[in-house]
């Protein structure tokens, strides 16, 4: 006589789990909660100078969230950090805290551009329901090859000259004493 499978609570657990993935309400929440985890424990490292890729230095062309144009020397005798991201993107939402207490404490150190292609009011909303203050702008321009990539976030650190320094995909701690060191010596380098 065959004996009948139970439920056991594993089981239950990864039913629960699976529905509240499917449903939107809920899904977004424990994607940006899992990437926080990632976060808390993972912070990106610099390129071995050898293996930095060199960027012609250029002006990305942009605008403001209010449609203000403007042009941002890139490898042009400034530091720089980007990143590209949206607002429904859980691993840029998860992120985004640390980039803007590095932002608090290097704004006017270095040259921080947050790219999205989303509409600019929701933008704002998102902004201001997080308290978040960033520098997020709007590209008026192609991205250029090799700062293009297919998934977001996607962050680079570029150094004075145009040399990516430093690029991550996906949800990091941009504000890790590593990044921090790293950034201290490229303003040295001044």
């Amino acid at each position: 006589m065959a004996q009948k499978k139970r439920f056991s609570w594993q089981n239950i657990v990864f039913i629960i789990v699976i529905l509240l993935l499917i449903i939107p309400q809920t899904r977004t929440p424990i994607q940006v909660a899992i990437n926080k985890v990632k976060v808390a424990i993972f912070s990106p490292s610099a390129f071995a100078k050898k293996d930095q890729t060199q960027l012609q230095s250029f002006d990305y062309k942009v605008s403001s969230l209010e449609g203000i144009p403007a042009e941002v020397g890139i490898g042009k005798g400034k530091v720089t950090f980007i990143s590209y991201w949206a607002t429904w993107c859980p691993p840029c939402i998860a992120e985004l805290p640390s980039i803007a207490e590095l932002h608090a404490d290097y704004g006017d150190k270095i040259t921080f551009l947050l790219i999205t292609n989303e509409d600019p009011e929701v933008v704002k909303k998102f902004m201001t329901k997080r308290e978040l203050d960033l520098p997020a702008v709007l590209p008026a321009m192609e991205t250029p090859e090799l700062l293009f990539e297919r998934s977001i976030p996607t962050s680079y650190i570029i150094d004075q000259e145009g040399n990516i320094v430093v690029k991550e995909t996906g949800a990091s701690d941009w504000n890790s004493d590593s990044i921090r060191t790293i950034i201290d010596n490229l303003l040295a380098e001044d």
